[in-house]
């Protein structure tokens, strides 16, 4: 079977927007012809991916397993058009991604001093998909915080950070100096179980709405520091250890080089909220 791939970006914008009406905005398409070419995938494939109503659309399991293959998939295709056409322009360019709240720059910035001819791209990864865009060729190097699915990665170890918890200002334990995990019992903690946020910005933006709190690391919090919302250290949760990480195989100098550098300006003592506050 050949696959449309205009077909999987239409479907792709339904199942992240859960909504036609959004989803044929994002693309510039009239509805209609978005609702048709989405059920022509459907009958391609022969199996129901989405579950309508009048106000939202639901992914059905098999839905769900084709927005995980399809990101991946479209992700390497826009990739390999992109290293074709640096190819042809005879352009070397390094695509440095990044989990949010770590911070490349000083690395990015020694190596451009010692690869002038090297162009650099940054990519800010979502926390759904820290190493797909390893994998799928849209980054060559990468700086995460785990977890993630190491398998056929090289990882360099950088350091670790306490998580903390993220509590709204008025919470009964926003004014404690630090906390235990059965202080938590009873709370609604959004964790990806309980109520999924599509980005940082709307979870942060929940829990200073009274809906819940969140387990985060460190440098996550002091990201989206606002006077609304309190950090509390938990003292008995494991830390979150942060490293860089390439596709195994990646040879090419520039991704040596960029890794051997990072490493070396990168990796620094652990963050600690002690020594924010202070």
């Amino acid at each position: 079977m050949d696959l449309d791939l205009r077909k999987l970006r239409y479907f792709v914008a339904v199942a992240e927007e859960r909504h036609f009406g959004r989803a044929a905005e994002r693309l510039f398409i009239a509805q209609p012809v978005l609702s048709r070419q989405v059920r022509a995938l459907e009958r391609e494939l022969g199996c129901t991916l989405l579950e309508r109503t009048t106000r939202s659309v639901a992914l059905t399991p098999a839905g769900e397993q084709l927005l995980a293959e399809s990101r991946d998939l479209l992700g390497g295709v826009d990739a390999a058009v992109r290293r074709v056409l640096e190819k042809d322009r005879g352009v070397e360019r390094l695509v440095v991604a990044f989990s949010p709240g770590l911070h490349v720059a000083d690395a990015v910035r020694s190596f451009a001093a010692s690869h002038p001819d090297v162009e650099i791209e940054l990519l800010r990864l979502e926390w759904f998909e820290q190493d797909a865009p390893l994998r799928d060729g849209r980054a060559d190097v990468g700086l995460l915080r785990r977890p993630f699915d190491d398998a056929g990665l090289r990882t360099e170890p950088i350091g670790s950070e306490e998580k903390v918890a993220c509590l709204p200002a008025s919470h009964p334990l926003a004014r404690r100096t630090s906390i235990a995990v059965a202080d938590l019992e009873g709370e609604t903690i959004f964790d990806g179980r309980v109520r999924r946020a599509s980005s940082l910005e709307e979870k942060f933006e929940l829990i200073a709405s009274g809906e819940g709190i969140a387990l985060v690391p460190l440098s996550v919090a002091r990201s989206y520091t606002r006077p609304d919302l309190v950090l509390v250290p938990v003292r008995d949760l494991a830390r979150v250890e942060t490293c860089l990480a390439v596709a195994k195989g990646r040879r090419e100098r520039r991704v040596v080089d960029f890794l051997r550098l990072a490493t070396e300006i990168l990796r620094e003592p652990p963050v600690r909220l002690a020594a924010v506050a202070g």
